[in-house]
């Protein structure tokens, strides 16, 4: 689906089937660097469960047009235009890793567009390692080989290739997409003001050896949402959607079944 946002166009991936209003919406959030590739495993399972289902690709990220925006701020006020140009509401907002930031600071600046909360590998303050971003602003590649080390579960081998090299792939990926999300996520303050805002369910799933959002972190942000779900997946890294999708996408079926 491609539609325009202040004569821009945005893509977002509908797994074919459009917008049906008589059906709940759910939104897929990507994390730094990525775009809607990332939800190709989820997408149109919950397609499937029918509900619409928008994977969104944020400005400068995959096929949408525009450059990147440069704080989280400034992404949630951007996706309130999206929603408002797809008049959508009663959204299920599933956001990864950065994609939690967005959630997160969205639902207390337009809670009244929010139904549920699902954050995939994210905490309410995620910094990021100096050196990273460094080598992301200098278009270095080590830059996507450090942020997969810390990724993924060591034993992890990917058929084709890793899925996220695939997407960040040049150095203008690395300098003008990633290491601006990395910034962005470094300087967000406001997570632990966001989250007292939270009134809605809420789900958490964390991997249990990720490496990027330690465990023990993940658990206090969930406990500091009332009446939360979390689940821990086991031998599992930060990109969950890839290395433990069929177990995510069941919980995400069961929590909003409920």
């Amino acid at each position: 689906m491609i539609f325009q946002v202040e004569n821009k166009n945005v893509f977002a991936s509908d797994s074919g089937q459009g917008i049906d209003k008589k059906k709940a919406t759910i939104v897929l959030l990507h994390g730094s660097g990525l775009s809607h590739i990332v939800w190709s495993l989820t997408e149109q399972y919950l397609s499937n469960q029918n509900y619409n289902v928008l994977a969104i690709d944020l400005p400068g990220h995959g096929n949408s047009e525009g450059d990147c925006l440069k704080s989280i701020e400034e992404i949630s006020d951007w996706l309130e235009k999206v929603f408002k140009e797809l008049n959508v509401s009663e959204l299920t907002i599933i956001g990864h890793s950065q994609g939690c930031l967005e959630a997160l600071e969205y639902s207390l600046r337009y809670s009244k567009r929010v139904k549920n909360l699902i954050f995939i590998g994210g905490s309410y303050r995620m910094p990021v390692n100096q050196d990273l971003i460094d080598l992301a602003e200098s278009g270095d590649d080590k830059a996507v080989q450090l942020m997969m080390k810390w990724s993924y579960e060591n034993s992890k081998k990917f058929i084709g290739g890793n899925p996220v090299e695939k997407i960040i792939n040049s150095p203008r990926n690395i300098r003008e997409v990633l290491a601006i999300d990395l910034i962005a996520c470094n300087n967000y303050k406001n997570g632990s003001e966001a989250l007292k805002s939270i009134k809605c369910p809420t789900l958490f799933i964390f991997g249990e050896l990720d490496k990027m959002v330690n465990i023990e972190k993940g658990k206090k942000f969930a406990e500091l949402i009332p009446n939360s779900k979390t689940h821990i997946i086991k031998d599992c890294g930060h990109m969950i959607m890839f290395e433990k999708a069929f177990e995510m996408r069941e919980k995400i079926s069961e929590f909003l079944k409920k």
